[in-house]
């Protein structure tokens, strides 16, 4: 029996995909997969795929429908209720000119400028966090510090409230699932419901702001307008829900893979500690290492052909889905060198892929990175003996990767 290569049910797998991803690049890096879509797993392939203005995003337009495809009708419901304006797809899932013309109208509130006059609120929500945990000594990272962090940042910036906290993370949590190659019908229903919910409870939020606008960023997207643009009401509500839950979820992964890689790297959290000049290399070498997404999927809208490892070309047809493994193509020794080592002190880990590239770079990898810049450093300067107090978790995730829990001893 011929073993498969990829194989992201694999227990082992998804505790460490890494070895995995290594093994796919040196020996079959243009993977057609067992379940019918083409994986990539080296940086150029994968860079190349991000930025190719012949590849999409907006996979429910421009995937090949297949009469055995599981998932055929329900992308024909989401079509139809998209033409019915009951329903906006998501900015994630829109190619130019939609996507342009999105982003525009939004892009002002997440320039590095922007989001810069958010540190002091970040850091006075990290020192209370870890005011709390120095009392007892302990902190679990990602209850106490990665998730509320967060949350509360993009609730402030929201101006939304904070009392539904616990509700709003289960239905992010069932949302993200969605984002899984291997997501079945259960967990795609799951999602629906859990969008409703959201959606019907921010849609109530969004109704008040309307006639009650302030200076937050809710306020400013429900007035934004450009060439006389606006978002439409399917549009906005669409746009907070990625907001909500994009501006906490990946940044609580995001604190704690890079949290759990300095524990497991205690030479470089020390260099880290004593260096503030480290700050910002020290932030993409976390993502390059361990980021919290790591793989997206796109579609040709052309035959698309990719060298194979004995140098012949594999066609990738048209409409049919293409797998681009951020988390392996920030592992490839041909652009970094000994991928496998934390160096918080690497010339080129700014060119990760942890955030993307091309027009779907993550919007918010600044807010991520000031929180999480600040919530780590934080940590480790005013704890420098900070230690694992048990075995940390992970989520049973392939496309957000993360701890769920990292219990910490204080010293």
């Amino acid at each position: 029996m011929t073993e498969m290569l990829f194989n992201p049910f694999d227990p082992a797998f998804r505790a460490d995909p890494y070895p995995f991803y290594e093994r796919l690049r040196t020996t079959d890096p243009v993977h057609v997969s067992a379940f019918g879509f083409t994986v990539l797993t080296r940086y150029d392939d994968v860079a190349r795929t991000l930025r190719g203005n012949e590849f999409a995003r907006d996979i429910e337009a421009h995937v090949a429908d297949r009469p055995d495809d599981p998932r055929r009708a329900r992308r024909e419901r989401q079509r139809q209720r998209v033409d019915e304006g009951l329903v906006a797809k998501s900015i994630l899932n829109l190619d130019p000119p939609d996507h342009t013309r999105l982003r525009r109208l939004v892009s002002l509130a997440f320039t590095p400028t922007a989001i810069e006059r958010l540190r002091p609120r970040v850091q006075q929500l990290v020192d209370d966090a870890l005011d709390r945990a120095a009392e007892r000594g302990s902190m679990e990272l990602v209850e106490e510090l990665a998730f509320p962090v967060p949350f509360q940042v993009i609730s402030d910036l929201l101006a939304l409230p904070t009392d539904g906290s616990e509700q709003i993370r289960e239905w992010s949590q069932t949302l993200t699932a969605s984002l899984e190659p291997t997501a079945d019908d259960a967990t795609l229903d799951a999602t629906e419901v859990a969008a409703g919910h959201m959606g019907a409870y921010l849609g109530e939020v969004i109704e008040h702001r309307r006639h009650h606008l302030g200076e937050d960023l809710l306020s400013a997207l429900i007035q934004a307008e450009e060439e006389g643009d606006r978002l439409s009401p399917a549009e906005l509500l669409s746009f907070v829900i990625l907001l909500y839950v994009a501006g906490h979820e990946t940044t609580v992964n995001l604190i704690g893979n890079g949290t759990l890689a300095l524990l497991r790297n205690p030479d470089e959290m020390r260099r880290w500690a004593a260096d503030p000049s480290l700050d910002v290399r020290a932030l993409d070498e976390l993502l390059r290492f361990d980021g919290p997404v790591q793989q997206t999927v796109r579609v040709p809208m052309i035959d698309v052909g990719y060298q194979a490892i004995d140098g012949s070309e594999v066609v990738v047809p048209k409409g049919t889905l293409v797998m681009t493994v951020l988390g392996a193509a920030s592992h490839d020794p041909a652009v970094f060198e000994k991928p496998e080592e934390l160096h918080l002190d690497r010339a080129n880990a700014n060119r990760h892929l942890g955030f993307a590239a091309g027009v779907h770079y993550c919007l918010g990898a600044s807010l991520a990175k000031l929180e999480a810049g600040v919530a780590i450093t934080s940590l480790i300067r005013r704890f420098p003996q900070v230690a694992l107090a048990g075995d940390p978790t992970w989520r049973d995730r392939l496309t957000i990767r993360g701890v769920d829990h990292l219990p910490l001893a204080l010293r």
